[in-house]
């Protein structure tokens, strides 16, 4: 039973990657099946073989299945230690640029994207820097650009805001409409949104700070290994690097090339 679910997995994920070029492959199998098992009792499919063959006749139930297969949950000024580190650590150092680009790897829905723009804001850097923000899901994308998040959540996010250092009121950064907050114009006009995968694609430009959080858990070892690659070959000399807090380059083979500047933000400056 176990090989045939093996093989039945193998072919639903051969199948996304060849009719819709969507590579999950080298996820984590663990993470893959919690998902996958959630999605079949969603789309009333009893196997992953019947999933499967619903997925190559109906392009719209893919598109629903993204959600599944990404992780889209996430909360502005998620880690609070981490957005004090930039303030403190990174922010001194990202000064000394006459221009910045920040990329923003696995945006989800683009909490942590306007997170890290109202930093750039408080710290007088935000004129000055382009901001890229990717994901492979499409919806996860719309939803980010559109900068717009349900009211109830606004409590935990300030509650954050104030836990990374803030020097205002989130308040100030958002306005309410459409029965939800709205992100200030000022953050999302400073932002290109774009489909972009670790799995499969390549580096588009060179970057003072790489910030790819809560991503990499959810890769096997030999795709951690070739994200951190295409994460390491964006990020100009002396450039930074920002990681989830259960992610680590300790046991990468770019550990050498890269100095700890906040352990316990993960945060990392390439040497």
């Amino acid at each position: 039973m176990n090989q045939r679910a093996d093989f039945e997995l193998g072919l639903l994920l051969d199948a996304i990657y060849h009719q819709y070029h969507y590579d999950f492959r080298s996820y984590s199998e663990a993470s893959l099946r919690r998902r996958l098992g959630a999605a079949l009792i969603h789309f009333g499919c009893e196997t992953l073989s019947r999933l499967q063959d619903r997925v190559l006749r109906e392009p719209a139930l893919f598109t629903d299945l993204l959600r599944f297969l990404t992780v889209q949950v996430s909360d502005m000024f998620r880690d609070p230690i981490y957005f004090r580190a930039l303030r403190d650590v990174a922010v001194p150092y990202l000064r000394t640029y006459p221009a910045l680009k920040i990329w923003i790897a696995g945006c989800a829905s683009g909490e942590e994207v306007y997170s890290l723009a109202i930093v750039l804001h408080e710290e007088g850097l935000l004129d000055r820097t382009q901001l890229y923000a990717t994901d492979i899901n499409p919806e996860s994308l719309r939803m980010a650009e559109q900068g717009v998040y349900e009211l109830d959540r606004f409590a935990k996010f300030s509650e954050n805001y104030r836990a990374s250092g803030g020097k205002s009121s989130l308040s100030d950064y958002y306005t309410t409409a459409y029965g939800g907050g709205v992100i200030d114009a000022r953050f999302r006009k400073r932002v290109v949104f774009s489909d972009h995968s670790l799995a499969t694609d390549s580096v588009f430009a060179e970057m003072q700070l790489v910030s790819c959080r809560n991503v990499l858990i959810y890769f096997e070892k030999e795709l951690q290994e070739h994200a951190l690659g295409l994460l390491n070959d964006s990020l100009c000399r002396r450039g930074f690097l920002g990681l989830g807090n259960k992610e680590t380059l300790r046991f990468s083979q770019l550990a050498p090339e890269y100095e700890e500047t906040a352990p316990d933000a993960r945060l990392y400056r390439r040497l």
